[in-house]
């Protein structure tokens, strides 16, 4: 590991504050920035995206794909995780420490609108960012591409449905020109540049070639995320000032959700035999979320200015920041989970 990478952490708390403190100074900088977007979605924020996650895609080989269906325990558990455990979870937490313990401390008109927030926030797996994470735990990049892929197909027919359900409502409006674009710009564009790159270079140079361009393209991968960071601070800036003990209590269930759900489904890979480069992916796509549909979904049922808006933007603000947590939590579980891993192997062969 990089003396960049070896204090990362250190550099995520500096772009926190510096993100916040430019978003207070400079508002209409970021204003400008955060208006550059089509259908919610940020372009600079997309661009930054696509210079984390080409250099994990570039990793990819798109042959070798089929073989990601050994690893059926896996998806199996991460699906179970994401689509039946995740959303519910949320409601019961929202419902717990918004609509209950932290009640008396939040704007009564809003208790709803916050709960309703959180809900859709789980209920929108995560996307393209997961790349980064998955290669921070040297997780299998071909079971992370078929997983996120996996999902965003179920998102298109679930999300609507599960969002109704835990919040009453008979029609839900569903951003399709946020939740297409995101798909389009986060995963199909990057790939198929990082899969046309990954060949030319092969051909060029063979897989030497192919290792010295990895090396390069690392740091750049990891400065995006820091940039991607200050942006993400700095659009809620003045937010974080104004309202900051209403966002950090809005900040503990999804804390809490994070790290049972990953826990979760890292438990239940480690029982069903996975590797560890399986179960490391699997705990963060359990935990992460697709913010940028959240957001939009949020914006659209309740309003810009909402409570439900707001929640969604909490997830987003402390969604690096954990999700490098429990990198760093997998990361260093790795021995403990392999002895626990042949342990379960050993169960299963036939006697």
């Amino acid at each position: 590991m990089s003396t960049f990478e070896r204090y990362l952490t250190l550099w995520v708390a500096l772009c926190i504050a510096v993100g916040v403190g430019l978003g207070h100074l400079l508002p209409g900088v970021f204003q400008a920035i955060g208006g550059a977007e089509i259908a919610r979605v940020n372009l600079p924020v997309a661009v930054l995206i696509w210079l984390m996650v080409i250099p994990m895609l570039l990793k990819i080989d798109f042959a070798a794909l089929g073989e990601v269906g050994r690893h059926w325990r896996g998806i199996g558990v991460t699906l179970f995780v994401n689509w039946a455990i995740k959303p519910f979870s949320m409601a019961l937490l929202g419902w717990l420490f918004i609509g209950w313990l932290f009640r008396p401390f939040l704007p009564e008109d809003q208790i709803d609108s916050y709960i309703a927030g959180l809900i859709i926030l789980a209920a929108a797996p995560c996307t393209a960012m997961v790349f980064v994470w998955s290669n921070l735990t040297k997780g299998e990049p071909h079971f992370t591409l078929s997983q996120v892929a996996l999902n965003d197909a179920i998102m298109v027919v679930a999300f609507a449905p599960i969002v109704g359900l835990l919040l009453g409502l008979s029609a839900i409006t569903v951003p399709w020109n946020t939740l297409v674009l995101s798909v389009v710009l986060y995963i199909v564009v990057p790939f198929v540049v990082a899969q046309f790159l990954r060949r030319r270079v092969l051909a060029a140079g063979g897989q030497a070639a192919l290792d010295r361009l990895l090396a390069r393209l690392g740091p750049v991968s990891l400065t995006a995320l820091l940039a991607t960071l200050v942006l993400l601070f700095g659009f809620q800036g003045e937010q974080i000032i104004a309202q900051p003990m209403v966002i950090g209590l809005l900040a503990v269930p999804i804390l809490i959700q994070v790290y049972f759900n990953s826990g979760l489904a890292y438990l239940l890979n480690r029982f069903a035999g996975e590797p560890h480069c399986v179960a490391g992916p699997s705990a963060l796509i359990g935990a992460s979320n697709f913010f940028e549909l959240a957001v939009a979904a949020a914006i659209s049922l309740f309003g810009f200015h909402s409570g439900a808006a707001l929640a969604t933007v909490v997830g987003v603000l402390i969604e690096v920041p954990v999700m490098l947590s429990v990198v760093w939590i997998v990361n260093r579980s790795k021995g403990w989970y392999e002895r626990g891993e042949k342990r379960a192997i050993a169960a299963q062969a036939p006697r």
